[in-house]
Parts: C-alpha cells; sequence; structure tokens
C-alpha cells in the first residue's frame, strides 16, 4: 500500500511544478498605458459607486468591496471564516437551491465573502444578475443547520493541516513576526471555532457589513445612467441602512534587535520549511515602491530569482525559492523562503543570507535590471486589458490614495528605477541584521547542522511548538532499551497484527480506499499478492490517474498518458516491497539497522533502516505507524513519508485503516475495504 502514495505524491508534484515558471517576456518598445477613468457617484448611505463603460464586449462585471480597517477576532477566531462561508448560500426572498439554479441559468457567476461580493455574466442579463448581487449581500439567510455544517466542515479542514509542515509554518511565522494579539498574527483553531455561535455571525455581519466603506465597481457592456438608477434602487439608503464599521487601531509590532532562529519541531516532515522574515511598511504610494518590487523581483520574484538560481539550479536543494513584500496600507512583512531537504537546511539559510547581502551591497547588473523591468511590463500590459484588473486598479487609486495617473505613469516609473533605486530599496526593506529566521522541520536530522550554523554566525535558536508558544529544545537523540533489536522490533509488531503463522496465510489482498487531494476526492483500487506481484490504480471522477502494475517478470507506471516500464533493479526492489507484509521479509532481514527513537505524532517510534527505506514502529504498541522512503537524485531527491492508523482486524489480521503521506501538504486515503484471499488472480499483474 505503500507504493501507490509515492506515486501519487509524484503526480502531484509533478501538476504542481508543471505551472510554476513561464519563460519571461521579452521586452518591447515601451506600450501607451490608457486606462479608462470610471464615472462616480456617492450614494446617501455613503457607498461609492465607480463605472466604468466598455462596450467591446456583451459582458458587465460587478466588484463590491468593503474597505473595512483589519481586526483581530480574539477568543472567536473565524467567525470572518464563517460569515464569508455563510453568506449567498440563501436569501430572506430565495432558497440556496433556487438561487444557484437561477445563477446557472444565466450562466453567470457570483460568489460572496465577509468582505464584498462580486458577479460577471452576459450584459444582456446584467440588471438581473445585480438584483441577485445585491439580494445575496443585503439579505442572507443565517441558519442554525447552515452555521452547523459549515463550521464542522471548517473543523475538518483545520484537522487535515495539524500535520502539515507547510501549514504549521505559515501559522508560526505570523505568529512571531505579528504576535498573536495582532490581527496577522491570530489563527483559527477548532477551540476558537467552537466558541463562536450564530448569533456571533449574525452581529458581525449586522457590525461590519455597512455601506460607509463600500465600493462598487460596475465595468462593462452598460450606460452609466441606466445603472445609477439601478443602483439606487439596489443599494440605496432604504435598502442598506447607513452606518460606519468600527475601526480599531494596534500597535505595529517591532522587527527584532538581532537576528536569529525560531525553530519548530515537525517529527514527520519529509523536507524543511525556511522563511527570513522582517516587517514592512512599503506602500503602493511611497516614492521608492517600483525600486521595492523589482528589487524583490530580482531576489526571488521567479524562476529567473537569484534566490531559485542559488538554492535550485546551484545546489539542486529545492523546487524552488522565493522573496515576497506586502505594500499594504498597513503593516505587512517581506520574507524569503523555500522548502529544502532536511539535511541541507544549515546551508540553505547561510545562501539565503548571502543573497541578502548581497542585493543590499552591490549594484545588480544592468541586465538582471532589464530583465526584471521587462518582466513587470510584460505582465502589466497582458493585465490591463481585463475587467478584474481595471476594477482592482480603480478600487487601489481610491482605497490606497493613489494618484489618479498611477498606472498610467506604471511603465515609465518601472523604467526610470536605478541600480543605486535597487540596492538603496533593499537596504531599507531587506533587513540583514534584524531578520527573523522561522525554521519548521524534524530536529532529529536538522538540530545537529543548524546548531552548528548558529554557533559560527552568533545567531541563537529559540523552539517554539507548532502553535507559537516558546518551548524547550528537542530531545534530539533517545537511548535504545537494552535487549531491544532490528529483529525484536519487528517481531513484536508481527505479533501485534496476528502473528507470523496468520500472515504467511494471507496469499493476496484486494483493498479499497477513498482519499481527497486538494479538495478532489479519490477513489485506489490495490491488489497484491504474495508472489512479489501488485497493481495499484488510482481515479478521479471515474477517470483512471494513475496506475501501476508488479507483474512477475514485468513492469509499469502509467499516468497522465504516459507510461514508464520499470525493469532491471528497480523492478527486483519493487517485488520485494510488492507483498502483503512487507515486514515478513523484514524479519528475515539480517542487514536491516535499529537506528534510533524518534517521534511519530507525539509518541515515540523505534527507526528502523532498509536500504533506502525507513520504518517506524511504536515503543508501546508495536504497530507501524510510518515508513519513510527516499527517491530521486539533486534537485529531484525527495523524502515521502507515510504514516499508518487506525488498525482493524479482518479475519485475524489487522491493517492500517488510515493512511496519510505528506507530500507538502497531506494526502490521506480511508480504506473502505479489506478482502484476504479472494478476488485477486495472477491476470491482475500483467
Amino acid at each position: 500500500m505503500k507504493k501507490y502514495l509515492y506515486i501519487a505524491a509524484s503526480l502531484l508534484l509533478t501538476v504542481t511544478m508543471e505551472a510554476q515558471d513561464r519563460p519571461m517576456p521579452k521586452q518591447g518598445p515601451a506600450p501607451s498605458i490608457n486606462i479608462k477613468k470610471p464615472v462616480t457617484f456617492v450614494l446617501e448611505n455613503g457607498l461609492k459607486v465607480l463605472v466604468v463603460e466598455n462596450n467591446k464586449l456583451p459582458r458587465v462585471s460587478y466588484n463590491l468591496t468593503l474597505d473595512n480597517a483589519p481586526f483581530a477576532e480574539g477568543s472567536k477566531k473565524g467567525v470572518t471564516d464563517l460569515v464569508s462561508a455563510m453568506i449567498g448560500n440563501a436569501t430572506e426572498t430565495i432558497s440556496k437551491e433556487k438561487f444557484n439554479e437561477e445563477i446557472d441559468f444565466l450562466g453567470a457567476n457570483i460568489n460572496f465573502y465577509e468582505s464584498g461580493a462580486a458577479a460577471s455574466g452576459l450584459s444582456r442579463y446584467s440588471g438581473r444578475i445585480l438584483e441577485l448581487l445585491a439580494d445575496g449581500a443585503l439579505n442572507p439567510l443565517f441558519t442554525q443547520a447552515d452555521f452547523d455544517a459549515e463550521r464542522a466542515k471548517l473543523i475538518e479542514g483545520l484537522k487535515s493541516d495539524e500535520k502539515s509542515a507547510s501549514a504549521i509554518a505559515n501559522r508560526v511565522q505570523n505568529v512571531l513576526t505579528f504576535g498573536k494579539e495582532h490581527y496577522n498574527g491570530e489563527f483559527t483553531s477548532e477551540e476558537t471555532l467552537k466558541n463562536v455561535t450564530l448569533q456571533d455571525v449574525i452581529n458581525h455581519y449586522n457590525t461590519y457589513f455597512v455601506p460607509a466603506n463600500a465600493y462598487l465597481v460596475i465595468i462593462g457592456d452598460v450606460k452609466t445612467k441606466d445603472v445609477k438608477k439601478k443602483v439606487e434602487k439596489l443599494f440605496g439608503a432604504d435598502v442598506w441602512k447607513k452606518a460606519t464599521a468600527p475601526n480599531l487601531t494596534y500597535n505595529d509590532p517591532k522587527d527584532l534587535q538581532y537576528s536569529q532562529i525560531n525553530f519548530v519541531d515537525v517529527p514527520n516532515a519529509v523536507q524543511t520549511e525556511i522563511a527570513l522574515i522582517n516587517l514592512s511598511t512599503l506602500k503602493m504610494n511611497d516614492k521608492d515602491y517600483f525600486a521595492a518590487i523589482l528589487a524583490n523581483q530580482i531576489l526571488g520574484g521567479g524562476g529567473e530569482g537569484r534566490l531559485f538560481l542559488n538554492l535550485r539550479e546551484k545546489h539542486g536543494w529545492t523546487y524552488g525559492s522565493y522573496s515576497n513584500i506586502g505594500a499594504s496600507k498597513y503593516i505587512s512583512k517581506f520574507s524569503s523562503t523555500a522548502s529544502v531537504r532536511n539535511a541541507v537546511t544549515d546551508s540553505a539559510v547561510v545562501e539565503i543570507f548571502n543573497e541578502l547581502k548581497k542585493i543590499r551591497t552591490e549594484l545588480v547588473s544592468e541586465e538582471d535590471l532589464k530583465n526584471a523591468k521587462a518582466k513587470y511590463i510584460g505582465n502589466f500590459v497582458m493585465q490591463i486589458e481585463k475587467p478584474a484588473t481595471i476594477a482592482r486598479y480603480a478600487l487601489n487609486i481610491k482605497t490606497l490614495g493613489l494618484p489618479d495617473d498611477f498606472y498610467e505613469n506604471y511603465v515609465k516609473n518601472i523604467n526610470a528605477v536605478t541600480p543605486e533605486d535597487i540596492r538603496n530599496a533593499a537596504n531599507k526593506y531587506f533587513l540583514a541584521n534584524n531578520t527573523r529566521v522561522v525554521i519548521v522541520g524534524k530536529a532529529t536530522e536538522v538540530l545537529p547542522g543548524l546548531e552548528a550554523m548558529s554557533a559560527k554566525e552568533k545567531m541563537p535558536i529559540f523552539y517554539f511548538d507548532k502553535y507559537g508558544n516558546k518551548v524547550d529544545k528537542p530531545v534530539v537523540k533517545k537511548e535504545i532499551p537494552a535487549g531491544v533489536t532490528a529483529q525484536s522490533v519487528v517481531k513484536k509488531h508481527i505479533d501485534a497484527i496476528g502473528g507470523e503463522k496468520a500472515l504467511k496465510t494471507v496469499k493476496t489482498v484486494l483493498l479499497t480506499a477513498k482519499g481527497t487531494i486538494q479538495g478532489q476526492s479519490l477513489d485506489m483500487v490495490s491488489k497484491i499478492s504474495n508472489k512479489g506481484m501488485s497493481t495499484t490504480e488510482i481515479s478521479m471522477m471515474g477517470m483512471s490517474v494513475m496506475k501501476q502494475v508488479i507483474g512477475d517478470k514485468v513492469g509499469y507506471q502509467a499516468a497522465q498518458g504516459q507510461k514508464k516500464n520499470i525493469e532491471g533493479e528497480e523492478l527486483v526492489k519493487e517485488k520485494k516491497e510488492a507483498v502483503p507484509f512487507v515486514e515478513l521479509g523484514l524479519l528475515a532481514d539480517k542487514s536491516i539497522v535499529l537506528t534510533g527513537i524518534e517521534a511519530v505524532n507525539g509518541q515515540d517510534a523505534y527507526v528502523i533502516q532498509a536500504g533506502t527505506t525507513r520504518y517506524f514502529f511504536d515503543v508501546k504498541t508495536g504497530l507501524k505507524v510510518a515508513s519513510e522512503n527516499e527517491s530521486g537524485e539533486g534537485a529531484q531527491k525527495r523524502k515521502a513519508m507515510t504514516t499508518y492508523a487506525d488498525y482493524i482486524d479482518v479475519k485475524g489480521v489487522k491493517f492500517p485503516y488510515k493512511t496519510t503521506m505528506d507530500v507538502g501538504m497531506p494526502l490521506e486515503f480511508i480504506t473502505q475495504d479489506v478482502k484476504i484471499n479472494e478476488g485477486v488472480t495472477d491476470k491482475d499483474f500483467e
């Protein structure tokens, strides 16, 4: 069962990587930018309306945005998520089913969220689309049944993130950078969600979904005079009462006095999440805004960025390394990030610091600056014809205090940036001596190297749990009790799941399971024979997305229309694992080594090394709780860790019914049925 997860992981990573980087557009002559100015008017209740007539296509788009000041939700964090989930599900005048049916009939798209709504469709239906948008936004029906269902979904989603190193990293980075009391630092938990009631959702909506700071941007094949009448009728003071949302103020967090490492131990992490962070006060109306975004582009804006070229292309440590700088009217952050192999964590941190220091002290080349400008100008030109872009630009000018000609002068301002401007902006916004280095990874594999680097760079290490609470340094090495051997550990597992005699009676296994990946449902069927043969197929929406067959003398993998034969030494290795119980082979293998004790899901487990695979067996129960396989070379080298839980007895033999793999995100399969010695023939492996 282990092997199909490796293949599914490879499929996921392949799909993710295919869209990661695109060629940089070639620089042409500076285009003439002419963005049509909106006609604006303000309703009595304070709603600001911006209309841009564009008759090129028979379409219209509406964007309602509430530009309220950010706020912390405290012990009820998650109430805004629930408002977003519930608003638009139904209204006081129309059921959810009929609402969605009419949207489908019109061929429209309408979405609602806590801070606004958006809709688009054919202009022939523009009036009705706007009516549905107004009804959903201003007359939501919040019911207890809907509340219970949406809260349960959110809680389930949180549970799936608990073992994800990337999800933990994102949470801890914000907690440590901004503080738990800050709106950017607080996080939603099962506890805070359970504190939220239906009345909290209603109160929040009534308090914050108000027109004083609201903007309605309308773009497309419309007439302003007709739209104005419609908007006044649907959004006027008689319908949407005049009110202003609270404007709470917060003390901005401060950068560190000295650089430090903040480490979070995630024992199941197969790679390390690295982030070098400092606060950012950059705003779009700052005079050095264009220099700052170009500096970020050169440092880590994509596949041509220095971080990417260093960590991936030169060293082969990661699939990609990037930087990002926030530009908001509120406090944000600058970060340089990478997900790397555990063994090179300390080296990757050093190289990221080297690139930060280089762009702060050395002038960038004219070629690097030219390429960065071409990337920004090319993207800008490609976007300006899109209605959503024009809506965003019009809104930005109003809400961010930008000059009216900001976007007309965008290309000119980009082209005016000099190498000296880049260095000055990097010195201002990319800190080198006040950097918070947040590292989330497996302590047993990461800490020794980090501690050596810490001592050399005089950069202290502080330890935190996955919620950002300070903790003691994790125990990296635990002593193995006297008398415990690799064979005794494997024997204990075999006894725990039924005993050697019972396992040897199992000739074939037919297993079916269901899983999810990025919200999509997966079905898996696996057939295994003790003759060293197996077949596994994963399908999505009835279509096969992956199949692997290990036969008597041949094997292959098929995915995305491509087929790869498995032969030679690779086939020999696969056949060793293509059996119902790998542990029977381990028991007879004198080369396996008991390497130590590590934590898996908070419980101590013995670790056994067998070739390139490590197996983890719970110290107390003896059950196998995880396996870790390493594959690939160079930049393609990666580890895949699979955890096993919920063992259930099937005809005297226990099988894990919950199998989860961490490939940067949790990939979970729940076994639906296990059949022993039935439903499998040798023809299944041809």
